[in-house]
């Protein structure tokens, strides 16, 4: 059979079916329906078929679209459309979860398997009033009991609805709980190591030192640069020194030039 015979089989398979239909229950469906032809569809061409039919509807003249949610493939209307759809189920879509079943339905969705012990001890609280309406709202089911604990309690998952109404296909599909906190969450600041280590002061070089035999050790270097200081200035404090000595040799010839000029001037006694 073409694939362009199977796309019409497909759609109408998808529309009327009660629940989503996954590649594998499309091919056996369509199989038991031609069960007289020679060369059964396979599931390549069934995919196949889907892709083409999903092409289709994401076209903007159609209000709907193909979608594969709840563990298979369904006909759902498009986002655009939801408001215009409030008005004809308004009253089911105002009904909504308390916090206590948001709470104990997040747990369930990413501890599961869980039972209803493990439950309590995450929210502190009895949770019994929870559990019981998500039940009725089979947005969860028992699976069964766990063996290894005391009592056998019973051992809560998800169900198929409520992956239906939250549009994945598995718990696998759910949000990390990092990127639901993402703007919520502060990140640390990253601290090195060096942040904490303070940088030695520049040892200076000592001019003397003494060596573990109690040697006197002279820095070279540093001692060059010093006579090399003290030869520059050298000339220019001799010069000072001649002036200087200079100057004390005229003083005292000063001194007895006074004295002779003092002592001829002066009048003799009778």
């Amino acid at each position: 059979m073409e694939l362009s015979q199977i796309i019409p089989h497909i759609e109408a398979l998808v529309f009327a079916s009660e629940k989503p239909l996954t590649s594998l229950e499309i091919v056996e469906l369509i199989n038991n329906a031609f069960g007289f032809m020679e060369e059964r569809i396979t599931l390549d061409q069934v995919e196949s078929c889907v892709e083409g039919i999903r092409e289709k509807y994401q076209s903007e003249f159609y209000p709907f679209e193909v979608r594969e949610s709840g563990g298979g493939w369904q006909f759902l209307t498009k986002k655009d459309f939801h408001k215009t759809l409030a008005q004809l189920n308004g009253e089911r879509f105002l009904k909504r979860l308390s916090t206590a079943a948001l709470e104990t339905l997040a747990i369930i969705a990413y501890k599961q398997p869980i039972t209803k012990g493990e439950i309590e001890s995450i929210r502190g609280v009895n949770s019994d009033y929870s559990i019981q309406k998500l039940l009725e709202k089979e947005l969860i089911i028992i699976s069964g009991r766990n063996e290894n604990m005391p009592g056998k309690p019973l051992i809560y998952v998800t169900s198929k609805n409520f992956m239906d109404y939250f549009g994945i296909n598995s718990a696998d599909d759910l949000p990390k709980i990092r990127e639901v906190l993402a703007e919520q969450m502060i990140e640390p600041t990253i601290v090195n190591p060096e942040h904490f280590t303070e940088e030695e002061p520049a040892k200076e070089d000592a001019l003397l030192a003494v060596d573990s035999n109690g040697d006197l050790i002279i820095n070279a270097e540093e001692v060059e640069v010093i006579i090399t200081e003290i030869t520059e200035e050298s000339p220019d404090s001799a010069d000072n020194d001649e002036d200087n000595s200079n100057s004390e040799t005229d003083e005292p010839n000063n001194n007895t030039d006074d004295e002779e000029s003092d002592a001829d001037n002066e009048t003799p006694k009778v």
